[in-house]
């Protein structure tokens, strides 16, 4: 017979964040957004609609793009996590930050780490990428403020930088 936790009850849980061994004492049930944001202060994933829908929580995990409001912390132990924090160097912006910022994309801000997970994977992908293939690469980020064109005409602008 195994032995059950109660019902929140917290423990040790080692996860391996941007690089970084890290120990939080957590409920292994507790959404991995929450750990990031109240725990380790990593507060570029948003928590918004703790859904899996808006992909503002997108983190890569083991090189692959999801959405940290569905993946309970005890499943993302031992796991390779990244966060958006992970995409700037030495403070300064990734060069498809600055494709961002030069484009005006930012607005509010809520989607935006989230948005920058997927973008950044995805190029990593699709190098050259068209306007329909980002599109498509965005389907699982909603932002409510941009219109997604500055968006798109940044990341082409990034895409095509000679």
């Amino acid at each position: 017979m195994t032995a059950m936790l109660p019902k929140g009850a917290a423990m040790p849980i080692a996860l391996n964040v941007n690089g970084e061994d890290r120990i939080t004492l957590s409920d292994p049930l507790t959404p991995l957004v929450d750990v990031l944001r109240d725990a380790l202060f990593l507060t570029g994933a948003k928590a918004v609609c703790r859904e899996g829908i808006c992909g503002a929580c997108t983190v890569m995990m083991d090189g692959k793009p999801v959405m940290s409001c569905l993946v309970p912390v005890g499943i993302a132990a031992g796991h390779d996590i990244r966060t958006a924090e992970a995409l700037s160097g030495e403070g300064e912006p990734s060069p498809l930050q600055r494709a961002m910022l030069d484009h005006d994309v930012v607005q509010c801000g809520m989607c935006f780490p989230g948005m920058m997970v997927t973008l950044t994977d995805f190029l990593e992908h699709t190098p050259e990428p068209t306007r329909e293939e980002i599109k498509a690469a965005l389907v699982g980020n909603i932002c409510r403020c941009t219109g997604y064109e500055r968006l798109i005409d940044a990341v082409l602008a990034f895409a095509h930088r000679d």
